[in-house]
């Protein structure tokens, strides 16, 4: 079974950061780094029933409580399980999660441990910066990558083009 647990405590209100949740996979997506991850997209706007994915991963809305949950169901041919954001609390603080949990099948299998774990980390530490920098009305600088996902974004270049991963900084994509 795998949990993922991703938090960012915010220096916002939980209204505004509902706002970012709320642009996600939208033409005005402010908590998605679609400058350095594959968007995420639907065939229709945010909400449940929407389908859709980023990169090779897709999944459909299956709960969306607009400002506070958005939750997705895997495609259970490669991952029986959910991930989801969510605004919420803490100590009077408002916090963003992202958490991924459930079980791998088919190619996933070893395709989750190899490589698509790390670049799930990564991209939702970046969402998460992103997120802050947004409510901070600061720009976004993205953190250097570590180098086994960079090696692992070379190789999904060199095997499914630019658009499966695009091409960061120099100086953040190595």
């Amino acid at each position: 079974m795998i949990r993922l647990v991703h938090e960012r405590e915010l220096d916002a209100t939980p209204a505004q950061a509902g706002r970012l949740l709320g642009s996600l996979a939208s033409a005005e997506d402010r908590l998605w780094p679609t400058d350095r991850w594959p968007p995420i997209w639907f065939d229709r706007p945010l909400g449940v029933g929407a389908q859709g994915g980023h990169g090779p991963v897709r999944y459909e809305v299956s709960d969306y409580e607009p400002g506070r949950r958005v939750c997705f169901r895997f495609d259970p041919k490669t991952f029986v399980g959910h991930h989801w954001f969510e605004v919420t609390t803490r100590d009077g603080r408002t916090l963003l999660r992202h958490v991924a949990e459930g079980r791998t099948r088919s190619w996933m299998r070893v395709a989750w441990p190899v490589a698509l774990r790390w670049m799930h980390d990564a991209a939702v530490r970046d969402s998460l910066d992103r997120a802050q920098a947004q409510l901070r009305g600061t720009p976004w600088r993205p953190r250097r990558l570590g180098g086994w996902v960079r090696m692992l974004r070379a190789i999904g270049r060199m095997v499914m083009g630019e658009q499966a991963v695009p091409r960061g900084t120099r100086e953040t994509d190595g």
